[in-house]
C-alpha cells in the first residue's frame, strides 16, 4: 500500500496539489490522468520520493519495495543490458556483486565463508538463482533478443533502451511499480506484451499514459488530476469519462431545478410581501430561499484544441502510385520492391517494428529522400502536408510563434494566422514566444496549425501524438476522423488507428509489405499468429523528449 495524507506540492506561489489524500492498494492497477501540466508525472515523483512535499507526506507499508522506470536514457551506458535490468532490484544486485567479490578472492578465509554462507542464504530467499533467467525472460518479452543482453546500453537504439529500462522497473515482482508513459516508443508486440504483463502483475501498479487503449485494458481505476485535487474513480478510462461527464449533468440538472425553485419562490414574494394575510407564508419563503445554494461547476483546466483540416481542393480518383520502390540505408533493406495505389477515401495506418523503414517511406514520398530503386507519383489534383517524427530543423530559428505560422499562410492577415494559433491554445498573448523554446507539445500544436492553414487534400502524419496530452490526442483524432481526404499516418494508439484507418499497410522487418483494406482490430486479430513468427529487430532512434 503507497498513500498519500494530506499532500500539498507547491512550485514557488503556486500551488500544484492542495491537500491530497488518495491511496493506492495492492492488486490494483491505477491510472494517473490530467492535462498537460496539472503534474502527473510530478506526482509520481512525490510518490517515489524523488521530490519532498511541501505539506503532508506519503506513506509506504514497511518493507514494500517501489520501482520506478527511469526517464534518463543514458544513465547506464557503460552496464551491460543484463545487469542494468537486475540492478532494479538494488539490494538484490549488492547481494549477488559481494558474494561475487568473496568467491573470487584468492585468500579466502573462514570469515569469507561464514559471510558467503549468509549471503546465499538471502540470495535464496530473493529467488537471486532465477535473477538472470528472469531478466532474460522480461527483455525476450519486450523484444530485445538474447544476443543483447550482454551489450552494452551505449550501444542500444533509443528504443532498445527504453525496453531494457522498462525491463528494470519490472524486474524483481516489486510491490510498488511507478510507469511515467511506458508505451512511449514500444512497438505494437511490446506493447501487448506490457498489457498483458499489468494484467497479471498481482501487486501495485500507478500508471501515466496517454494511450486510451492501454489505459482501458490495464486499469482497475483512475486518479483524475484536476483543479489541484485528485479524485479516484473505480473503474478504466472509458468508465472516468463517462462518470464524469454524467457527474456534470447531474449538477447542471439540480442546479437548472434549483433555479426554477429560486424564481418561483422570488415571484412569490415579490407578489405578496406587501399583502398582510400572505406576509407570513412570504417571509417562510425568504427563509427557504436564502437556504438554497447553486452546486460551484468549476471550469475544468483539460482544454480541447479545436483540430480542423479543410482541405482547398477536392481530390481526384488519382492519388497515388508506388511501383518498386526500394531503399537501402547503412547497407540493410528498409522498403523492398513496395508496389501500391491510393484511392480517394484511403486513411493509411503505416505499422511495423522498423520505425526508420515508415518514416523513410513518408520522407520519400514527400521529395526529402530519393528511393534507390523505383518510383512514385501523386495525381495532379493532390497537394500534400506532411508532419515530420524529427521536428527540430522547423523550430530552429529566431521567429516567433505568429511570424513562424505567417511564413506558411497563403494569406499574409495577422489575424488571419492568429486565429488558426487560438484554435490550437495558442491565445493573443503567446503569439510572441519564441518558436525555439516551445515544448514538444507546443511544437506539435504549431506544427498542426501549419497543415490545418496549407488546405492540403493529403496529409502524412509521422506519429503526430508523441508529446500531446489526451485532449489533443482526442482534438486531432476526430479531426482526422472527418476530414475528406486521404490520410496516412503512423501512431502507437491502438484506438486513435483502429477509429481513423480503413486501410493496414505494415512493412515487415525484411522491408516488404503486407496491405489490407481493414479497421485496426481486424487484421490484428487475423494476423496473431503470422506476427509471432517475426523476428522483430527494431533499429530506431530515440525521439527527442
Amino acid at each position: 500500500m503507497i498513500a498519500a495524507n494530506n499532500v500539498t506540492y507547491r512550485v514557488g506561489k503556486k500551488a500544484l496539489f492542495e491537500e491530497v489524500n488518495i491511496k493506492f492498494t495492492e492488486g490494483n492497477c491505477y491510472g494517473i490522468i490530467g492535462a498537460n501540466g496539472a503534474g502527473k508525472s510530478t506526482f509520481l515523483k512525490i510518490l517515489s520520493g524523488e521530490l519532498e512535499t511541501t505539506n503532508g507526506n506519503i506513506e509506504v507499508t514497511p518493507g514494500q519495495r517501489i520501482s520506478v522506470l527511469e526517464q534518463d536514457h543514458f544513465k547506464y551506458d557503460s552496464q551491460t543490458v543484463l545487469d542494468t535490468v537486475i540492478q532494479g532490484n538494488e539490494h538484490l544486485y549488492e547481494v549477488m556483486k559481494e558474494k561475487e567479490a568473496i568467491y573470487e578472492k584468492p585468500d579466502f578465509s573462514d570469515e569469507d565463508g561464514m559471510r558467503a554462507a549468509e549471503l546465499e542464504g538471502e540470495f535464496a530467499e530473493m529467488n537471486g538463482y532465477e535473477a538472470e533467467s528472469d531478466a532474460e525472460s522480461l527483455l525476450n518479452g519486450l523484444g530485445i533478443g538474447t544476443e543483447l543482453h550482454y551489450s552494452l546500453m551505449g550501444d542500444l537504439s533509443g528504443s532498445e533502451k527504453v525496453k531494457v529500462l522498462l525491463a528494470r522497473a519490472l524486474f524483481g515482482n516489486p510491490d510498488i511499480l511507478l510507469l511515467d508513459e511506458p508505451t512511449n516508443h514500444l512497438d505494437l508486440d511490446a506493447i501487448e506484451w506490457l498489457e498483458e504483463f499489468l494484467i497479471d502483475f498481482p501487486n501495485t501498479v500507478i500508471v501515466v499514459s496517454h494511450d486510451r487503449y492501454f489505459l482501458n485494458k490495464v486499469c482497475t481505476h483512475t486518479a483524475d488530476i484536476d483543479y489541484g485535487k485528485i479524485t479516484l474513480f473505480s473503474g478504466n478510462y472509458d468508465f472516468w469519462y463517462e462518470s464524469s461527464q454524467l457527474l456534470i449533468q447531474q449538477m447542471k440538472e439540480a442546479n437548472k431545478k434549483k433555479e426554477e425553485k429560486i424564481k418561483e419562490l422570488q415571484e412569490f414574494i415579490s407578489r405578496f410581501s406587501a399583502n398582510a394575510s400572505k406576509s407570513k407564508q412570504a417571509t417562510s419563503r425568504k427563509r427557504a430561499l436564502e437556504k438554497i445554494e447553486l452546486d460551484t461547476i468549476k471550469p475544468s483546466s483539460r482544454k480541447y484544441p479545436y483540430v480542423d483540416f479543410r482541405p482547398d481542393r477536392e481530390i481526384g480518383n488519382e492519388v497515388l502510385s508506388v511501383e518498386n520502390l526500394t531503399k537501402y540505408q547503412d547497407g540493410k533493406i528498409l522498403l523492398d520492391n513496395l508496389t501500391f495505389t491510393l484511392r480517394r477515401n484511403d486513411k493509411v495506418a503505416l505499422v511495423g517494428a522498423n520505425e526508420q523503414a515508415i518514416t523513410m517511406l513518408m520522407r520519400i514520398l514527400m521529395g526529402e529522400e530519393e528511393p534507390d530503386s523505383g518510383s512514385y507519383k501523386w495525381g495532379v489534383t493532390t497537394t500534400q502536408a506532411y508532419f515530420p517524427k524529427d521536428n527540430t530543423e522547423e523550430f530552429d530559428n529566431d521567429y516567433n510563434i505568429t511570424e513562424w505560422l505567417m511564413g506558411y499562410s497563403p494569406e499574409k492577415d495577422v489575424t488571419y494566422v492568429r486565429g488558426f494559433l487560438g484554435r490550437m491554445l495558442f491565445p493573443g498573448e503567446d503569439g510572441v514566444k519564441k518558436v525555439r523554446v516551445l515544448s514538444g507539445g507546443e511544437k506539435v500544436r504549431c506544427l498542426l496549425s501549419k497543415m490545418m492553414i496549407s488546405g492540403a487534400n493529403v496529409l502524412l502524419l509521422d506519429e503526430p501524438t508523441n508529446h500531446l496530452d489526451m485532449e489533443s490526442i482526442t482534438a486531432l483524432n476526430n479531426g482526422l476522423i472527418k476530414f475528406p481526404g486521404v490520410e496516412i499516418f503512423s501512431c502507437h494508439d491502438h484506438q486513435f488507428v483502429q477509429t481513423t484507418a480503413n486501410r493496414i499497410m505494415e512493412i515487415r522487418p525484411d522491408g516488404t509489405l503486407v496491405d489490407k483494406i481493414t479497421t485496426y482490430d481486424e487484421y490484428l486479430e487475423g494476423n496473431t499468429e503470422a506476427r509471432k513468427n517475426y523476428v522483430y529487430t527494431a533499429n530506431t532512434e530515440d525521439d527527442a523528449n
